[in-house]
């Protein structure tokens, strides 16, 4: 007798992960999230969300959402992610997550959400909006993937904290009403993400802060040019096999994402022969990360440019996430025993 499972028969497992439609999307996310997602959508069954719901918490003023959820949709079909093998869609177009974060919010606890790293930061850095949906920010974020029964969320460090709270939340319910949520965990291919350095060595590129010191997607190749020249550097070191500054070893960083390893190895070295010249190395930096960005930026253009195009994307994305909630919802009613 023949006990193998049929392929056909394996369920995948899911992955769920958001981007915020706020600021533009840059190397840092490419290299730290959305090349992930690019081989995650083949491996698994993925939901991937533009979050314009929780731009809503620090972001209230609407005029420039629809144009913001359209570029970060566009930028990310320009990477490389595709709308057939992955469900692509707006947090809004989904709502039975609204529903999901109205119950999730009665076995949350006010105590518990103030502690949050994220509603400190944020209360600090706005203290003129400190809204609830701000202080419940986790529990929506918890509805984001409990919506999908998701197993995995590719998460960096900041936001561990967030999905340990989806895990409490979804235990507390299954205790509760009864078994319909999987404990969702941290996913990566690699346990050390990769960390995409500013440019002036101040931290990590950002969507909206340090905009100098961060390469764009959108970026056009005059301004990628500029960015990198201006990049902190030295007179080289005075001996051999050194070891390399910090602000040294960010440009290493960069170059090893999008050069040759037999360019980057040449660098290496020239720097332990204390004979490297960094204009030299920044110029041949700037045109590789030219080459990189340039595709990828005129891609999205043209895709950002028709609208009929994006929103099909979000109608396809939007079907197959809808086809998930209410599936989970149906269980959560039941469950809580509201199917009367």
């Amino acid at each position: 007798m023949n006990n193998t499972i049929p392929a056909t028969a394996i369920t995948k497992k899911i992955v769920m992960s958001g981007i915020r439609p706020t600021g533009f999307l840059h190397l840092g996310n490419y290299f730290g999230a959305i090349r992930n997602y690019i081989k995650m959508q083949e491996e698994f069954e993925c939901y991937f969300m533009v979050a314009d719901l929780h731009s809503l918490t620090t972001h209230p003023d609407t005029k420039q959402l629809k144009q913001n959820v359209y570029r970060v949709i566009a930028e990310n079909i320009a990477c490389g992610l595709d709308s057939d093998k992955a469900a692509f869609y707006c947090q809004s177009h989904v709502r039975e997550t609204s529903e999901l974060y109205l119950y999730l919010n009665m076995l949350a606890y006010k105590g518990e959400l103030e502690k949050t790293v994220t509603f400190k930061d944020k209360a600090r850095q706005n203290p003129d909006n400190i809204n609830a949906g701000l202080l419940t920010y986790p529990v929506l974020q918890a509805a984001d993937i409990l919506i999908h029964r998701a197993s995995y969320v590719p998460v960096g460090k900041d936001q561990e904290q967030h999905l340990e709270m989806a895990r409490t939340f979804a235990n507390r319910f299954n205790h509760r009403y009864g078994n319909v949520f999987p404990e969702p965990h941290a996913f990566n291919y690699n346990d050390d993400l990769v960390k995409v350095p500013s440019l002036d060595n101040t931290g990590k590129m950002s969507k909206s802060e340090n905009q100098a010191a961060t390469l764009y997607l959108a970026d056009d190749d005059v301004t990628i040019r500029k960015k990198i020249m201006k990049a902190i550097t030295d007179n080289g070191p005075v001996e051999k096999n050194s070891t390399k500054p910090d602000y040294i070893d960010n440009i290493f960083s960069l170059m090893k994402l999008v050069s040759t390893k037999e360019k980057t190895d040449k660098y290496e070295s020239d720097f332990n022969n204390a004979s490297i010249r960094y204009g030299d190395m920044k110029k041949d930096l700037a045109e590789d990360m030219v080459n990189f960005i340039t595709p990828i930026r005129e891609k999205a253009f043209a895709i950002i440019n028709n609208e009929e195009e994006i929103k099909k994307i979000m109608k396809r994305g939007a079907e197959k996430a809808n086809e998930s909630a209410l599936t989970t919802m149906k269980m959560v009613r039941e469950g809580m025993g509201l199917n009367y």
